[in-house]
């Protein structure tokens, strides 16, 4: 299970899924343009999630019994990768698959489990996170939307802001206020899950600078919210939250966000007859940076699958990776301008321009890198 570099190694089983996986997305993907393929993670499409679900490659790694694969962590990173390398659109179940289904099922109730659990695997029930609200930006400890003890359960107020998909999803995970203020801190945090469907939730989406409208403003006023939303014991949620992050920023998703531009450039070197010094060493310091970050993810994959919760890793691995997705669209545009009177390929130009603006917000989701760089010097004893 481990190479000659210390890294954890993908088991040849779970390697095997590549084939099918490739396959089916290459049919899956045919004829989509490069600018839409770079989307990706962001691109909802819930047909295209129902698919994967129809062939079981929505919850892989749960359990049987749920409706799961029953296989590793390692097959899903074998999945997740070769669904970004093609640009895949897997919004829909994204969330959900990553994070919100493993999440049910480690501090959820049975019930919450057989109930939420076969629908995910199916395609039919899509997730989104509430965590980040107007005015913590990435300090969760400060969040101030509260559910309060009512006869029958929970009355949920507040707001949550820059929520991805909340206009597609079905449901939310929430970090909220049970008890204390926002002074409290870290104590008096809990999780709920909330109906989307609910009265008293309004959505409102943001249209970013390209045009996308995937984020969300999502408020809540006096939702009735039944006993069993709680996730976990009341008062964890704290704990619960950054155990979650650790499947949320350790995944491919953190290295391979600008893959379709990286693809489309290296298909255009392929043909100039001489490419340039500086593209020949640009593209070198990408593909040997992406291979350790690549070994770095699957190794904290590895601690996942072992049942640590590697925090301090997972943050490290998405500082690192998101630094690299952001240098992709200015040094490919740097490197071009030694080629002036080279005709590019359109499609080279408009998933450049895609990817150039949205690339700052990389290291804002799962954690802004201010915040990851702090995680890190209090893992490290440095603070």
């Amino acid at each position: 299970m481990f190479d000659n570099l210390g890294l954890t190694a993908l088991p040849a089983e779970d390697e095997a899924l590549r084939a099918p996986v490739r396959a089916f997305l290459e049919e899956a993907t045919a004829g989509m343009p490069p600018e839409r393929r770079a989307r990706s993670w962001s691109g909802f499409d819930a047909a295209f999630s129902r698919a994967l679900g129809e062939r079981g490659w929505i919850g892989l790694t749960l359990p049987k019994e749920h409706g799961g694969a029953g296989r590793s962590l390692f097959a899903r990173f074998v999945l997740v990768e070769e669904l970004l390398r093609a640009g895949a659109p897997v919004a829909a179940h994204w969330i959900a698959d990553r994070q919100s289904a493993p999440h049910i099922l480690k501090f959820g109730t049975p019930a919450q489990a057989a109930f939420y659990l076969p629908r995910i695997c199916r395609g039919e029930a899509f997730f989104c996170i509430g965590m980040s609200e107007p005015g913590s930006g990435s300090d969760l400890a400060s969040v101030r939307t509260r559910a309060t003890r009512t006869a029958s359960g929970w009355r949920l107020d507040g707001q949550k802001i820059w929520t991805t998909n909340a206009h597609h999803s079905h449901y939310m995970i929430a970090l909220v206020r049970t008890s204390g203020d926002a002074g409290s801190r870290h104590q008096g945090l809990s999780q709920v899950i909330v109906d989307l469907k609910l009265p008293g939730i309004t959505i409102r989406p943001i249209t970013d600078l390209t045009g996308d409208a995937h984020f969300c403003e999502v408020f809540f006023d006096g939702v009735e919210l039944a006993e069993d939303a709680l996730i976990g014991n009341e008062g964890d949620g704290w704990m619960q939250v950054t155990s979650e992050l650790a499947y949320e920023r350790s995944g491919p998703e953190r290295i391979y966000s600008s893959v379709v531009l990286l693809d489309e450039w290296l298909k255009h070197l392929r043909t100039q007859p001489t490419p340039s010094q500086r593209s020949m060493a640009l593209a070198g310091r990408v593909l040997s940076a992406m291979t350790v970050l690549r070994g770095l993810s699957v190794s904290v994959n590895g601690l996942l699958a072992q049942g640590h919760s590697p925090v301090i890793e997972a943050a490290l691995v998405k500082d690192a990776g998101t630094t690299l997705e952001q240098l992709l669209p200015e040094a490919i545009a740097d490197v071009l301008g030694d080629e002036p009177d080279a005709v590019l390929p359109d499609g080279l130009l408009r998933t450049l321009a895609y990817v150039a603006q949205i690339a700052p917000t990389y290291s804002l989701r799962g954690g802004t890198r201010e915040v990851l760089r702090g995680m890190i010097a209090r893992g490290l004893g440095l603070r």
